[in-house]
């Protein structure tokens, strides 16, 4: 007879994405493969969840209604700092990369990502210097998006003062937001 291990035992898994299907789908993935998961769809709900127990793991949304992925990074690293975090995102940009790490996120994963990729990414402890370099530099329409992400992320996500620094009127810029962004 195989002793059963309680959910005490599993390691922690917070998962936050305001999608619920996909949260949902990856939480099962996850218990399938020893996790105890919980899930939160908003950045206030996480935090609640994070603060009666840190998790030991976190998966995270970069875009959410109310405050960013970006933010529940710094607090889930302020509850505690050995907490391994990927940050999840359908808007991929070198600006959000780069502050997600910043922040302390041990990774960064363009959607759709799958639960066997994630692992992986909890287990990295350095980066790869084998990684593939695009012979191809990137497209203006690339570049320009790059360049919005990286003012939008000085301007802490205030879209009004990354319009006025841009020279561009606002609802252009939401407009472009709404958007995914071009490949690269």
């Amino acid at each position: 007879m195989i002793p059963e291990i309680s959910a005490s035992e599993l390691p922690s898994l917070l998962l936050v994405d305001d999608d619920p299907v996909f949260a949902r789908v990856l939480a099962q993935a996850f218990e399938r493969r020893g996790y105890c998961v919980r899930v939160g769809h908003d950045v206030p709900a996480a935090l609640d969840l994070a603060r009666a127990e840190p998790p030991e793991y976190a998966v995270i949304d970069l875009r959410m209604p109310g405050p960013s992925g970006l933010e529940l990074v710094r607090e889930l690293k302020a509850l505690d700092a050995h907490t391994r975090i990927v940050v999840l995102t359908g808007y991929a940009s070198i600006a959000t990369a780069v502050e997600a790490i910043k922040l302390g996120a041990i990774h960064y994963l363009a959607k759709p990502a799958d639960a066997d990729q994630i692992l992986a990414a909890f287990q990295r402890e350095q980066g790869d210097a084998a990684i593939d370099i695009p012979d191809q530099p990137l497209s203006v329409s690339r570049l320009e998006w790059e360049h919005i992400q990286q003012v939008l992320q000085e301007c802490g996500g205030n879209v009004s003062e990354t319009a006025r620094r841009l020279s561009m009127h606002r609802r252009t810029l939401q407009r472009k937001l709404n958007k995914r962004p071009v490949r690269r």
